[in-house]
């Protein structure tokens, strides 16, 4: 018995691969610009003369109105913002703390942060305001 190979000419449709490649860049091109950066909501304090750090690296401290401290916007305590510190210090040395706090936050809550900077030794500190300009 002799079978007979029938050939048939099979053909992909390749007219909608432009409109895939262009949907897949729009979706990679807005997933690149989402920010992670998380922010805890309050009312920056107001300076006449502000300095802009060129710093790459930084640790973001937030102190909201109550007093309660973010790391980088992740709730936190002082045992951690310790801990973090002394992780800094030793990998990474010029890393610049960003102290962001609001400005009806008590004294006391901004002073016990700058302590643990004091005893740690940790010198690359700012502190966040809003320009008056």
């Amino acid at each position: 018995m002799k079978f007979r190979r029938h050939k048939e000419f099979v053909s992909v449709p390749l007219f909608s691969t432009s409109d895939i490649a262009f949907l897949l860049l729009i979706f990679i091109m807005l997933v690149s610009l989402i920010n992670y950066r998380v922010e805890v909501k309050i009312d920056f304090p107001e300076a006449d003369m502000a300095l802009r750090t060129t710093a790459e690296k930084n640790l973001e401290v937030w102190i909201n109105l109550d007093g309660s401290i973010f790391l980088d916007g992740i709730p936190s305590d002082y045992l951690a913002l310790e801990q973090k510190i002394t992780t800094l210090y030793t990998t990474a040395p010029d890393t610049r703390v960003h102290i962001i706090a609001d400005k009806n936050v008590v004294y006391e809550k901004i002073n016990n942060v700058l302590e643990i900077m004091q005893i740690l030794q940790y010198r690359v500190v700012s502190f966040v305001v809003k320009s008056n300009e």
